[in-house]
């Protein structure tokens, strides 16, 4: 048990960290834009613009993705046994139960959503249902509850904002920038100000918004080791999970209904054949290895 909790606690720590420095990051992007034009409009412009673009995701994502993955909602006649499963995991979390929903694909695969616990859905394909026991559809279960108890919609909603005012501040900054939005002096003082302001707004076009994916990708790969440890803290049986990773990851089916603005939800990545394993890719990756998850699944004591 105690391996577990210290696994779970130092990947949270690890959470925390990256929001920390993502939130710098924000910061002293607004704090040099607002300097160099000597007006912290932008900053306020930037907060302004990237929250209300958030607010409508926010509160209908749930009713979007399950239109892209043309997930189906079910009762409880449909699956007994399906919907046992998600109670009795629901009763050990404290959670509300969840929609469930059939999603009519051949790839095992499943993912959670919704802006809150009393609005989540659950979504499991019919391959997942077809190729996995009970112990490991548990624990595909119990992962997508943790993603709902550990409040990672809101934390994913959070970071969409941080990194859709990284891209507005920098955009608008590199528009002003060459436009020559900074000549107030005499002509040569102020085409020496407009060529560096230039040179300083491409630089944070281009590396900016950069950084701010990486630390998305890294605090996405992060929640995805702590759902996995929570999950196994509510089955009580890491092996379960852990068994179901490998046989998700192994098959070769493709998920048709996947786009790259849902990738990111599913317990195991549903592109085939994309995997890789440098270590510059490990960057853009929206989940960790599958042989690093299953791996600490395993050293995990209960």
């Amino acid at each position: 048990m105690a391996t577990l909790y210290t696994h779970a606690e130092s990947n949270i720590r690890r959470t925390w960290l990256y929001l920390t420095g993502f939130l710098v990051l924000v910061i002293g992007i607004g704090w040099l834009i607002s300097y160099l034009m000597e007006s912290s409009a932008i900053l306020w412009i930037a907060v302004i613009l990237s929250v209300l673009m958030s607010f409508f995701s926010y509160w209908n994502s749930d009713k979007i993705i399950l239109a892209i993955s043309k997930a189906r909602p079910i009762e409880k006649k449909d699956n007994p046994e399906l919907y046992r499963i998600v109670e009795n995991l629901c009763i050990t979390a404290g959670l509300p139960l969840p929609k469930i929903c059939i999603i009519e694909e051949a790839q095992p695969n499943a993912f959670a959503t919704g802006r809150d616990a009393k609005h989540a859905v659950v979504a499991v394909t019919r391959g997942l249902l077809e190729h996995l026991d009970k112990t490991e559809l548990e624990g595909v279960i119990s992962h997508e509850l943790a993603h709902i108890g550990n409040k990672d919609m809101l934390l994913s909603t959070i970071i969409v904002v941080l990194v859709g005012m990284v891209v507005i501040m920098t955009d608008f900054f590199f528009r002003v920038s060459f436009w020559g939005g900074f000549g107030r002096r005499d002509s040569r003082e102020g085409g020496q100000i407009r060529s560096i302001m230039f040179l300083v707004a491409l630089t944070l076009a281009i590396l900016a918004p950069l950084f701010a994916t990486l630390i998305k990708l890294a605090i996405s790969r992060k929640r995805e080791f702590l759902a996995d440890a929570t999950g196994a803290l509510l089955t009580r049986y890491p092996e379960g999970l852990a068994r179901a990773l490998e046989k998700i990851s192994a098959d070769p089916t493709p998920l048709r209904v996947a786009t790259d603005a849902t990738s990111h939800l599913y317990i195991v990545n549903p592109f085939r054949g994309k995997e890789q394993e440098s270590w510059f890719h490990k960057l853009f990756m929206t989940h960790p290895p599958i042989e690093e998850r299953i791996k600490a699944l395993r050293g995990m004591s209960i």
